[in-house]
């Protein structure tokens, strides 16, 4: 099998990582934008209900977006590791690879904790409970989403370190 992965990401390398980096992309500049564009200026929304509800709106839309490129993340880093062999290479490079699927991996499960946080916000505000919503939402925004851009940029700055080899 390890022949088959090898010969296959041979040939669809260019896609592979195209697909891989593009889902990285996506997923960590999707945060920044929301995080540094899109959540300040609902915050110049003095209506709480509105802002509550966009700010709901808007991650609804942005997990629609997101969930995708995780499970293209995963399938593409699956298929780099086998495709590039790297269960077959040790020390430093063994390591970093080993480093950034971490990264990845604690992300995904921020990511799945912010997720669940945020439809218990649904719900909270369709039961007309701003103060849960308010409360359940804003460490999303103070808290997660700052980690997992941080963690998505070391990710990055770490694959461009695995791309050189």
């Amino acid at each position: 099998m390890s022949d088959t992965m090898t010969d296959f990401f041979a040939r669809y390398d260019a896609i592979i990582l195209f697909l891989h980096v593009l889902s990285a992309i996506v997923w960590v500049g999707g945060m920044i934008a929301i995080r540094f564009a899109v959540h300040p200026a609902l915050q110049h929304i003095e209506d709480a209900t509105v802002r509550l509800a966009r700010t709901l709106e808007i991650l609804k839309n942005f997990f629609a977006l997101v969930i995708p490129m995780i499970v293209l993340l995963i399938v593409t880093a699956v298929l780099m590791s086998m495709g590039l062999g790297f269960k077959n290479i040790g020390g430093f490079l063994y390591g970093m690879v080993h480093f950034k699927e971490a990264i990845w991996t604690i992300m995904t499960i921020i990511f799945i904790f912010i997720y669940i946080r945020r439809n218990r916000a649904q719900r909270a505000f369709l039961a007309g409970d701003l103060a849960t919503t308010k409360a359940l939402l804003a460490p999303i925004a103070k808290i997660f989403i700052p980690v997992n851009i941080f963690l998505g940029l070391v990710a990055l700055f770490v694959g461009g370190i695995l791309r050189g080899f």
